[in-house]
């Protein structure tokens, strides 16, 4: 009798869940795709069901289900904190334990109720170890160090493993309340950004800016002799205050801080507009700047370590820092391992796939299985279904079969901007072809028309190429280290000199550009589209972001791609193998 292995993450942010059939991953998906919340952190019931229906499976036929942290543990974290920084911590105290009785301490009985498992039948993991788990058993190492680095578990914010075969063992950690991940969210909302969600606009900002705050902002973050580093808690408040990560302290060291809303347009940051505006843009956007040169140095700090310690030629990545592409292309040029590894579901969420892989792997005793080659393992919708949901909506689909990607190319090529929903959704905060918004990458013009017309974000956020592996090397500068990154659009690579002139819309204002290489094994449609985009034009690349608009999830469904469709400026709107075009 096969064994089924259910892995739930949620109650912070991200949830998720993932099945796994005698090592193998049938289904992960996040309840976001479902509920349509971005970053849903409720307990993911339709996830489940529908990871359950894939697997043609009842909740009775599930023989464990393993959430991925342990929550007395991170009640104990929360108690001793509150009496540490008592009476600072006086106002958040009340708040989170409304949250902690109501719903998370009592959560065997509370997951046995919503899944409908037997008590006997539910375990929990760690949450760093379902970082390191989700990283090392999808990787294709044998052998590997592995770096989780996040905002915080249950007292881990930073943890160095050795993953040998099918076990992971603990090496070291850094703990509550210095934590990396919360030293980035507290600078993105210094910057007026949402915390765990505008990580990436501060990213992008630092393309604008140059670290020159390092006299103001080295001493916040001090890396220390022994690899580890420390946070300047005097000057940050996620320790104790209710809601604020930081306040006056570090506005006085680095100035006022931004008012979310507040215009940073990169012709300001630029030189351009009002001195005032000028002067604003420009330090935020050094701001930016000085603190990814601290997460990257940081990271490199953190590997050198782990390199002295563990050996090995392999390093693999988890926790939400992962998703820094930036930081990744830096550990991948500049690392001491021959090879980076990152979880295409790097944060919370891959959290429930880790914790599955380690019951069947650690628990159980099984050996590794096949490497992850591809991300798209998450909802789909047969395409008979697709069609009637078109019809019912007006669509009027065009049935174009299996030349849906020529045909999309060809589209590209006349300068239309696409809408592509294709497969199965991708695992993870990122679109490799499968949810995908895609346009023609040769004019910068094409970046700003995707920004205001049809994302309706930031005009200063970058878009990311997709290129055909074949032609990767020909317009992009990629280490040999981040062969596996690039494949799920998880580093930067620099674009070379002489391409930067056909790939004015994803070229970022440094040079750089988050890739994504597309092999014919792994994404054969989206392949064929990109080849065949190149026959026309002369450039195998195309401009890739996400299927979705400002604020939601990425799309999920027919019904959620006609609802971005029709409130967007998209052209043209592809289902697997149907094709809409906006009515005239």
């Amino acid at each position: 009798m096969p064994t089924y292995v259910l892995g739930v993450s949620a109650l912070y942010h991200d949830a998720a869940v993932a099945l796994v059939c005698d090592g193998v991953v049938v289904a992960a998906v996040q309840e976001e795709r479902f509920s349509r919340l971005k970053h849903d952190a409720s307990l993911p019931v339709r996830s489940a069901k529908w990871c359950l229906d894939r697997a043609g499976i009842t909740a009775d036929q599930v023989d464990w289900l393993v959430f991925y942290e342990k929550p007395l543990r991170k009640f104990e974290r929360i108690l001793t904190n509150a009496v540490a920084t008592f009476p600072r911590s006086s106002g958040a105290f009340p708040r989170q334990m409304r949250a902690w009785l109501g719903d998370k301490l009592w959560l065997r009985g509370n997951l046995c109720a919503a899944f409908g498992v037997r008590p006997e039948r539910v375990l929990f993991s760690e949450h760093h170890l379902s970082h390191a788990a989700s990283a090392f058993y999808c990787s294709p190492h044998a052998e590997a160090a592995i770096l989780c680095l996040d905002g915080v578990g249950e007292w881990a914010t930073t943890s160095l493993w050795r993953g040998r075969g099918s076990e992971i063992e603990p090496v070291a950690e850094v703990r509550w309340p210095h934590s990396l991940g919360l030293y980035y969210s507290a600078i993105t909302a210094h910057l007026g950004f949402a915390v765990n969600e505008g990580e990436f606009k501060v990213m992008g900002m630092a393309a604008y800016g140059v670290p020159r705050f390092r006299a103001e902002m080295d001493p916040l973050l001090h890396l220390e002799p022994g690899g580890g580093f420390s946070i300047d808690m005097d000057k940050f408040s996620w320790h104790w205050h209710a809601s604020e990560a930081a306040g006056a302290k570090l506005q006085a060291i680095l100035g006022p801080s931004r008012f979310p809303g507040t215009p940073f347009t990169p012709t300001a940051a630029a030189g351009e507009g009002s001195p005032r505006e000028v002067e604003e843009c420009q330090r935020y956007a050094d701001i930016a700047a000085t603190a990814q040169a601290q997460i990257e140095e940081a990271v490199l700090h953190l590997a050198r370590h782990a390199k002295s310690t563990v050996g090995g030629d392999a390093i693999c990545l988890a926790g939400g820092v992962a998703l820094n592409s930036v930081a990744n292309h830096r550990l991948a040029s500049e690392g001491p391992f021959a090879s980076v590894w990152v979880q295409p579901a790097a944060g919370d969420a891959g959290g429930a796939l880790g914790a599955a892989l380690w019951v069947w792997h650690s628990v159980l005793g099984n050996p590794r299985g096949a490497a992850m080659r591809r991300a798209d393992i998450g909802r789909d919708t047969p395409i008979a279904r697709s069609r009637e949901i078109l019809e019912d909506l007006g669509g009027r689909p065009e049935d174009v079969g299996e030349s849906a990607p020529e045909r999309a190319a060809e589209d590209l090529a006349a300068g239309r901007v696409i809408g592509w929903m294709n497969g199965r959704c991708e695992w993870g905060p990122r679109a490799l072809g499968h949810r995908s918004i895609l346009a023609d990458p040769r004019e910068a013009a094409t970046r700003d028309l995707v920004n205001q017309r049809i994302k309706y974000r930031e005009p200063f956020r970058p878009f990311a190429p997709s290129v055909v592996a074949e032609a990767a090397d020909r317009y992009f500068d990629i280490p040999a280290a981040a062969a596996a990154p690039v494949r799920f659009m998880l580093a930067t690579a620099v674009v070379r000199d002489e391409a930067k002139a056909q790939l004015g819309a994803v070229t970022h204002v440094d040079g750089s550009a988050r890739v994504q290489v597309v092999d014919a094994d792994s994404s054969p449609e989206y392949h064929r589209l990109i080849t065949r985009f190149g026959e026309l034009t002369g450039v195998p690349v195309v401009l890739n972001t996400s299927f979705n608009l400002k604020g939601e999830p990425v799309v999920s469904t027919p019904v959620d791609a006609m609802a971005s469709f029709t409130r967007s400026g998209l052209d043209v709107l592809y289902i697997d193998g149907l094709r809409v075009e906006r009515p005239k």
